[in-house]
């Protein structure tokens, strides 16, 4: 009996070693590329924002917040990792048609804020339902398309009713209104097909569409400020204190900046306050007039760097879901980088598009947390826990 026990002691202890070195070489085997390049580029983002609101009473504190939901971002990439990615596919329906539900309440019982309703409130807090519709829009359309094996690109038909299930959430969120979230899912949408392929005739002809719409939205899906955004933006100076007070104010803080830039908390333009909506939009602004064309550099190095490690997470994923949903979101990060960057230089319209670690907000911020939990979690998809 006595030897029974220890027999029966030494086979626990064998199991607890053999599952505490299992667990050594999985984290030794962890591919910790895109969490090193997230990490960065939050520090980065931190110390940014610390200097945009240094000297506004108003928002002191405001990288306090951000570190809170930095920190909230940390706990659910954490959560994420546990899980394998393919559970998404499972829940892709249910998590798409919640976010839908939420849209519907942000337009029923949202709260308003300078004009927009794109939040919903929880008691002290509130989250934007529509920046979830990135990462929800994109997992729909990696389930939608993973068993299809479509021969010779997708037709005009194959394509309809994906579209349809992407351009019913677009048209709440415009409604709010938010043209750059819109913007964004519809460019990942059009990002993906170009991915999987459509045929070309059909892409000719969704080509001959857009062209054809785009006169049309202008003058009738564009409200008056939008399109006053988009005439600033091809002549600043036809108002300049109007629609084009923060195109103008924005490239005149980048390009001050010159080679090496003015100092950490020594830009005039974030400073002095000349430079509206410097904590969120126009945050790249703060760094390129501090940091000057170096620092502007090495930013985009590390947003390169992260999006070519996405693009690598992608190209070895084991299935298509998981290639497709890597894709997704890389789609979604390049776009709201690139098009961010191009803004706040003078070379795009005005939109509400945030740059990713490191404009302000909250549910930006876990909303870009999230993706890149998740393509960590398909790059080591052989080594869950």
């Amino acid at each position: 009996m006595s030897y029974s026990y220890m027999e029966s002691e030494t086979a626990i202890s064998d199991d607890f070693s053999a599952n505490q070195n299992a667990f050594e070489e999985e984290f030794r085997r962890f591919d910790w590329g895109l969490i090193i390049l997230e990490i960065v580029l939050l520090a980065i983002g931190i110390l940014n924002l610390y200097s945009a609101t240094s000297v506004e009473d108003k928002s002191l504190g405001l990288y306090k917040t951000q570190l809170m939901w930095t920190g909230i971002g940390a706990i659910l990439t954490v959560i994420v990792l546990f899980f394998h990615y393919s559970l998404l596919s499972r829940l892709a329906y249910f998590i798409y048609f919640g976010n839908v539900a939420l849209l519907v309440a942000v337009v029923l019982f949202g709260k308003q804020v300078l004009g927009a309703k794109r939040w919903i409130s929880l008691g002290p807090f509130s989250f934007q339902p529509s920046e979830f519709m990135k990462l929800s829009a994109v997992v729909l359309l990696a389930k939608y398309f993973e068993q299809d094996r479509t021969m010779g690109g997708y037709t005009f038909r194959d394509l309809l009713m994906p579209g349809l299930l992407i351009l019913g959430p677009c048209l709440l969120i415009m409604k709010q209104p938010d043209l750059g979230t819109a913007m964004i899912i519809l460019l990942t949408f059009g990002s993906m097909m170009l991915f999987l392929k459509i045929h070309p005739k059909t892409l000719s002809i969704i080509l001959f569409l857009a062209a054809v719409g785009a006169p049309l939205a202008y003058k009738y899906a564009l409200k008056p400020y939008q399109r006053m955004r988009i005439i600033a933006f091809i002549d600043p100076t036809s108002d300049p204190r109007g629609a084009g007070y923060n195109s103008i104010q924005s490239m005149i803080a980048v390009g001050s900046g010159q080679l090496v830039g003015k100092g950490y908390k020594a830009g005039t333009q974030s400073q002095l306050n000349f430079l509206p909506e410097h904590h969120t939009d126009f945050i790249f602004s703060v760094f390129a007039e501090e940091w000057g064309f170096l620092g502007g550099v090495v930013l985009v190095t590390l947003y390169l760097a992260f999006f070519f490690k996405s693009l690598s997470i992608a190209q070895h994923s084991n299935d298509k879901f998981g290639m497709l949903l890597a894709f997704g979101l890389l789609t979604v990060f390049f776009w709201h980088v690139l098009i961010n960057m191009l803004m706040v230089m003078g070379m795009a319209p005005v939109v509400g598009v945030p740059l990713p670690f490191m404009s302000y907000g909250g549910s930006f911020m876990i909303t870009a947390m999230l993706g890149t939990a998740v393509l960590a979690n398909i790059a080591n998809r052989r080594f869950m826990f």
